[in-house]
């Protein structure tokens, strides 16, 4: 299972355009994706959150005790399991009027698949202002993956898909916020790890 993933998260970071077709092809249960990749790679930031509350220490609020880093970094990672399902539902909703078709399950592959860039960056959000900047970059590069994708798997001719990339991506940022809020005042951790992760 973990060499599927391993390959299938390279092949999409270094080799997007050959791995799209393939994963456009495949059927998935929504389940499966979940335990199989999402659980497994959304874990990366989490722990990254874990090390850095706990040990390291944010700029703005110092480190926090084990219980409240280990909380926040549940929290965070359960936040961050339902912002990719709402992500696919708003790109599913959405692609029929960028001349696309709805496809739950493709809408789930195409947010899924995309964020692995976002996940893996996280593993190092625990450095301080550099860790952010990789997060950042590998934010970016979940955006270009996402406007790769569809046209692929959500049929969005591609003369349409940056602007329903663009569109996406807005509505993802304020559900990140919202979502980073929630875990902010839950636990008093700011709202940057989370946003560094979705």
């Amino acid at each position: 299972m973990l060499d599927k993933l391993l390959a299938r998260a390279l092949n999409i970071l270094f080799q997007p355009r050959g791995e799209w077709p393939v994963i456009a092809g495949e059927r998935t249960a929504p389940v499966a994706l979940y335990l199989n990749y999402v659980a497994i790679l959304a874990l990366i930031p989490a722990v990254a959150t874990f090390i850095n509350l706990a040990f390291i220490g944010t700029l703005h609020a110092g480190r926090f005790g084990a219980g409240v880093a280990f909380a926040s970094a549940v929290a965070g990672y359960v936040l961050s399991l339902v912002m990719v399902f709402v992500v696919a539902l708003i790109a599913d909703a959405l692609a029929p009027s960028f001349g696309g078709r709805k496809d739950l399950d493709q809408a789930l592959k195409l947010t899924v698949y995309s964020m692995t860039a976002s996940w893996v960056a996280g593993a190092l959000t625990f450095l301080p202002v550099i860790g952010a900047l990789i997060a950042l970059l590998g934010g970016v590069y979940a955006l270009y993956l996402f406007y790769l994708g569809s046209p692929v798997l959500m049929k969005v001719p591609e003369s349409k898909a940056v602007g329903y990339t663009a569109v996406i991506v807005a509505i993802a940022i304020v559900v990140g916020f919202v979502i980073g809020m929630l875990n902010a005042a839950m636990f008093g951790t700011g709202v940057g790890g989370m946003m560094g992760r979705v």
